[in-house]
């Protein structure tokens, strides 16, 4: 589960000077309405095709959002400390080893854990640009005011897009560090992480760096846990899909005739994440003039959650052009972090 909020301007740019000498610009690729053009084609999508699939960024709106805040503090959800604890042990080397000037980051939202990488190439004066893409120029607006009163004289260089279209939209010059943190690579299905990660290949030069964070596979009850809390936040929260389809496209789905499945996939190592209907359902979503039928025990697959083994993972990136620099754990090892460099084609 990762946080990708929905939300989006007019493609442009624009830039600002704070008064601690820290430039701020934003560059707009997604046009205001992008949204909600995405959410019909989306959903008229997962509606009219077998198995249906729901994207998981629609589980974000304001509501999905604290609702996910919520399981991040979670003593079942692990990820978000894990990581942060592999951060904080790890940043500083991660800063020597790069060398990197520029430090981007992917689905960055309010910046929050990248503080500390982005305070360890401060320390070091070698830092001189910090790029955050994400869907929501509102977001990286807040994050790019907390960003220029901590780091006086840094280059913010904000990227309103998705990064799955707009990896070639990333400012050029120095030398690059991608993150891509919060276990996110692990909601793409296979398919579609290979073509992430070749065009992560192709949108950097040879020399420049990919950091990833990603949730490793261990004992499976463990896992589940994390994905079906005694709190049933996270049954909320996939719920959630629906309200947000309701409310955005006048839908009429009963969020009472659904339960919330997660079961853990054993051949692909992901935790499966799914809607299924109690009872048999006919509704209609207006915007799209669609009528939606699903028969008792049919499902929606809503988020899936890979789990990685690192030498599974470092053979993959370097079949896509990456060599596998360093790894590291947490103590309990439960989530792993990566760093690969970009080799010569």
């Amino acid at each position: 589960m990762t946080n990708h909020h929905a939300d989006a301007t007019d493609a442009g740019a624009a830039s600002s000077s704070s008064a601690t000498g820290t430039t701020v610009t934003v560059d707009a690729h997604l046009p205001s309405d992008w949204a909600r053009g995405a959410m019909r084609e989306d959903i008229h999508r997962a509606f009219t095709r077998r198995p249906m699939i729901l994207p998981p960024k629609w589980l974000y709106d304001d509501r999905g959002s604290e609702i996910f805040d919520g399981i991040t503090r979670l003593p079942e959800y692990y990820p978000t400390e894990a990581e942060r604890e592999i951060l904080a042990g790890h940043a500083a080397e991660i800063a020597a080893v790069t060398g990197a000037t520029t430090v981007v980051e992917l689905g960055s939202g309010t910046s929050d854990k990248t503080r500390t990488l982005l305070d360890a190439f401060w320390s070091t004066g070698q830092l001189e640009r910090f790029v955050p893409l994400d869907v929501s120029e509102a977001t990286l607006l807040a994050a790019a005011d907390m960003l220029a009163a901590r780091y006086e004289g840094l280059e913010v260089r904000a990227v309103v897009g998705d990064f799955t279209r707009h990896l070639q939209q990333l400012p050029r010059g120095g030398t690059r560090l991608v993150a891509f943190l919060g276990g996110t690579l692990g909601n793409f299905y296979e398919e579609e992480r290979r073509a992430f990660l070749g065009a992560m290949a192709d949108s950097l030069e040879e020399g420049e760096w990919l950091l990833l964070g990603v949730d490793r596979v261990k004992e499976v009850g463990r896992i589940l846990d994390a994905y079906n809390d005694s709190a049933g936040l996270t049954d909320d929260f996939i719920k959630n899909v629906i309200t947000v389809l309701n409310r955005e496209l006048d839908g009429d789905l009963p969020v009472q005739d659904f339960d919330y499945i997660p079961f853990w996939d054993a051949k692909q190592e992901r935790v499966d994440m799914r809607l299924r209907a109690t009872a048999p359902i006919q509704s209609r979503i207006a915007a799209l003039d669609l009528d939606v039928a699903l028969d008792l025990g049919e499902e929606l697959r809503v988020e899936i959650s890979n789990k990685f083994r690192i030498d599974q993972l470092d053979a993959e990136l370097a079949s896509l052009g990456f060599e596998l620099a360093h790894s590291w754990t947490d103590a309990n090892e439960d989530f792993g972090m990566v760093l690969a460099r970009r080799t010569a084609d």
